[in-house]
C-alpha cells in the first residue's frame, strides 16, 4: 500500500469540484491555485480521475472539471484507487506472495492485511461529500480564502 502526494492533491482537488458541485465546471487553474497545487501535476491527476470516472471535463471557453456523480456517491477510497491503484498491502499483496520466500511463513503478514483492510474500510465509508462540507466550513472561516 503506498499513498503518494498523489492521492493527497488529487483529494484536494475532488473536494474543490465538491464544494461547487451543481454549480458548472470549473477550470484546473482555478482549482490549482485555490488548493496550492502545481497546475502540471494536477492535469495528469485529472487524466487519471477521468479514467477513473470521477471526473469529466468540460471543453470551451467556459469549461473545466465537474464531478461525473453527486459527491454523496463519491467515496475516498474510489479516488485514491484512480490515482494509486488498488489498494494492497505492499509487502503481502498477492502478487508478491507467490514470489515471496517467506510467504505462509510470515507471523507480519496477518498485521499487514488488518492494517490494510482497516485503511480501505475508513476510506470507503467517507464521502466526497462529507469533506466537501468541512472543507467549505474552513474555507468560510479563512480570511481572503475561497
Amino acid at each position: 500500500m503506498r499513498l503518494t502526494a498523489k492521492s493527497e492533491y488529487g483529494l484536494l482537488a475532488v473536494i474543490d469540484l465538491a464544494c461547487s458541485f451543481g454549480s458548472g465546471p470549473v477550470s484546473a487553474r482555478e482549482i490549482a491555485e485555490r488548493r496550492e497545487i502545481p497546475p502540471r501535476f494536477l492535469e495528469q491527476l485529472f487524466v487519471a480521475l477521468r479514467r477513473g470516472g470521477v471526473v469529466s471535463a468540460v471543453r470551451g471557453a467556459r469549461g473545466g472539471f465537474v464531478l461525473t456523480r453527486d459527491p454523496a456517491q463519491i467515496t475516498v477510497l474510489e479516488v485514491v484507487e484512480s490515482l494509486e491503484g488498488s489498494l494492497e498491502t505492499s509487502v503481502c499483496d498477492s502478487e508478491r506472495s507467490s514470489g515471496c520466500a517467506r510467504s505462509g511463513a510470515c507471523a507480519a503478514a496477518p498485521v499487514w492485511a488488518k492494517a490494510t483492510a482497516a485503511l480501505r474500510d475508513v476510506f470507503a465509508t467517507t464521502s466526497i461529500a462529507e469533506l466537501a462540507g468541512n472543507q467549505q466550513i474552513m474555507d468560510a472561516s479563512a480570511p481572503g480564502k475561497r
